[in-house]
């Protein structure tokens, strides 16, 4: 390489870096030739660093690069602005991204729930290796509806949270590792399946439903939506598509936080309508109406809210570089 030819030929584009680098507040197409400048700066940068090593405009450019990349990091709006903007735009985006995975783990869900459920219904040797006749009537009869007035509702709401956040936390958690979340789903749909099957077995099939409809709706999908991130971490390291495996999971993993912002919002709400509501010896109608309810906010918010946020270019993303002008704009 030319060092200086080189550092000619690019000497406009660096001086414009460095002038909008120390501007404070930035208007129209200002912000955009920020992020262009930053990111063919960047490139500059890679190739002096890698052809001529350490020189005076390597160092120019490390500075310039340095002080844009604080006008990324540093341009903050207000705490509120950006609660607001993080409830109604980065975390519906982040799952809107993940839609039709979670419908499809949801129909794998129901459908391993429903073929366990009948198999063991079928089978009575495997009905009876659940236990003995009389512990299993007094499960269906007396300790599935009782388990949900074991305790006070507070207390009852805090710990249904604290066991679902576990469940949907391995999903994200180990995702990457490509079997955990399989095993996790189905774990759970084979003990739905299996507590279906019992009540069944001594005619409360109905009770099972109308006692797990009102909160497990919205518990449920959660659930799914939580195998769908954890899925998708693993996908972004198995096929990256034109980015490196390590992008990959960062930008995916970055996405993954606004992920689970919604599902901790999720699944307290399904926890409160499952200490609360669930146990009420209200007519059947509202106690599942109210449970509906809860699940419609939370596919609006994902599908609806969502898209919005997609067709207006969020990603879901919180790295702010990549979230581009906005950001700055907003300084």
């Amino acid at each position: 390489m030319d060092l200086d030819a080189y550092s000619a030929a690019h000497a406009d584009e660096w001086d414009r870096l460095d002038a909008l680098a120390r501007r404070r507040r930035f208007a129209g197409r200002d912000a955009d030739d920020l992020i262009d400048h930053y990111q063919a700066a960047a490139t500059h940068l890679s190739a002096i660093s890698t052809t001529a090593g350490d020189v005076p405009q390597r160092e120019r450019l490390s500075v310039a690069l340095s002080r844009a990349r604080l006008r990324f990091t540093g341009a903050q709006a207000e705490p509120l602005a950006q609660l607001a903007r993080y409830a109604t735009r980065e975390v519906p985006a982040a799952l809107h991204r993940i839609r039709y995975l979670t419908l499809v783990i949801a129909v794998v869900f129901s459908v391993v729930a429903t073929l366990y459920a009948l198999w063991i219904g079928s089978t009575p040797e495997v009905l009876a290796s659940l236990g003995d006749y009389e512990s299993l009537r007094r499960y269906a009869e007396q300790d599935f509806v009782n388990y949900y007035s074991e305790s006070s509702e507070a207390s009852f709401a805090g710990q249904v949270w604290v066991n679902n956040a576990w469940i949907a936390a391995q999903c994200v958690a180990f995702g990457i590792s490509g079997f955990w979340v399989p095993v996790v789903v189905l774990q759970n749909a084979q003990g739905v399946g299996q507590s279906a099957a019992i009540m069944a077995e001594f005619g409360r099939l109905d009770v099972f439903f109308l006692n797990i409809a009102p909160h497990g709706q919205l518990e449920l999908y959660c659930i799914f939506v939580a195998a769908a991130a954890g899925l998708m971490i693993f996908w972004s390291w198995v096929a990256p598509g034109s980015r490196t495996r390590l992008q990959a999971l960062a930008e995916d993993g970055r996405a993954l936080f606004a992920v689970i912002g919604g599902l901790v919002v999720g699944l307290l709400v399904s926890g409160i309508v499952e200490g609360f509501v669930t146990r009420q010896e209200w007519p059947d109608v509202i106690r599942i109406g109210i449970g509906s309810l809860a699940l419609a906010w939370f596919l609006w918010l994902q599908w609806i809210v969502g898209r919005a946020a997609a067709r207006d270019g969020e990603t879901g993303d919180l790295d702010p570089i990549s979230r581009g002008a906005r950001v700055v704009v907003a300084g």
